[in-house]
């Protein structure tokens, strides 16, 4: 295998990799609570394609709160989604013992054979499915289906969507996949819902920054990696954060977790700006407007 490309300056100016900027980025998520009153902790949807990562993501982050590596929810690489259910997972700070005010919600992988139903996709996104509802393909939801959010507040909708990609394998994304994807963003676009990407495995595709986490924003691997990110998924580069998700490991790695507070707290500040956005709308009156004839 050759040596790695570093480019001279970082592709991104990013905080420093040491021990204040962690605790710095751990007390800003622990602290961190929606501006508006009518909403008391962000729901981020976790969105991907099998395998990419989205559930070792909510680990990840729930292992750096619990002081150890953890696996709350079912992942790994199989032929099918291993979630079953739509989830809203909480997150606690077991040296505190405070429960952070962000909400990680997942839902079925991406499969190329196995169509996301947008109305499904819809029913999420507006809040009308509940915690631990289990999809059954064979039986979609409906609002006669029990259980069935009927008048749902902005404290239950989907704040913000964040797709998470396989960074090792954004060229082999097949068409249908693809189309699945744009059909989701166009859903969410009509929505006003915001989007990030979190490009995951990025260790496959420079397998230097595995062992050197600081070297991230050096490389240029993960620098056209996040490029091809931002292209397929037709998204701003400040808005795709590079990760190295908990896999192989068995403790905690500072630096994998100061990528991932970052990527998360990035999140929340587009979370706050549409709960924001949403609680003026519901505030201001409607208006009808008529022709005169």
């Amino acid at each position: 295998m050759s040596d790695p490309v570093y480019l001279d300056k970082p592709w991104r100016k990013f905080p420093e990799f040491d021990a204040e900027t962690l605790k710095q980025l751990k007390g800003d998520i622990l602290n961190y609570q929606p501006e508006r009153s009518s909403v008391s902790t962000a729901n981020i949807l976790l969105v991907g394609q099998i395998g990419a990562g989205k559930s070792s993501f909510f680990n990840s982050v729930n292992s750096i709160f619990r002081g150890k590596i953890t696996g709350k929810a079912r992942s790994g690489s199989f032929e099918h989604s291993l979630t079953i259910a739509f989830r809203k997972y909480s997150i606690k700070d077991y040296s505190s013992g405070k429960t952070l005010k962000i909400r990680l919600c997942d839902t079925r992988g991406i499969e190329e054979d196995f169509a996301v139903d947008t109305q499904e996709m819809t029913y999420i996104l507006n809040g009308n499915i509940p915690d631990r509802y289990q999809f059954n393909p064979t039986l979609p939801f409906t609002p006669k289906t029990p259980g069935f959010i009927e008048s749902p507040e902005l404290k239950d909708k989907i704040h913000c969507v964040a797709f998470v990609v396989d960074g090792s394998t954004i060229e082999l994304i097949p068409e249908k996949t693809r189309e699945q994807l744009k059909d989701l963003q166009s859903l969410m676009n009509r929505k006003g819902i915001p989007q990030v990407v979190y490009v995951t495995k990025l260790d496959k595709v420079c397998p230097a920054v595995h062992k050197d986490p600081t070297g991230m924003f050096h490389s240029k691997a993960v620098h056209d990696a996040v490029e091809k990110a931002a292209v397929v998924m037709g998204l701003p580069r400040c808005y795709v954060y590079p990760i190295i998700n908990y896999e192989s490991e068995t403790s905690l790695e500072p630096n994998f977790d100061i990528l991932f507070l970052n990527a998360l707290k990035q999140t929340t500040d587009f979370a706050n700006d549409y709960i924001e956005d949403e609680d003026d709308k519901m505030a201001k009156p409607s208006y009808q407007y008529c022709s005169i004839l």
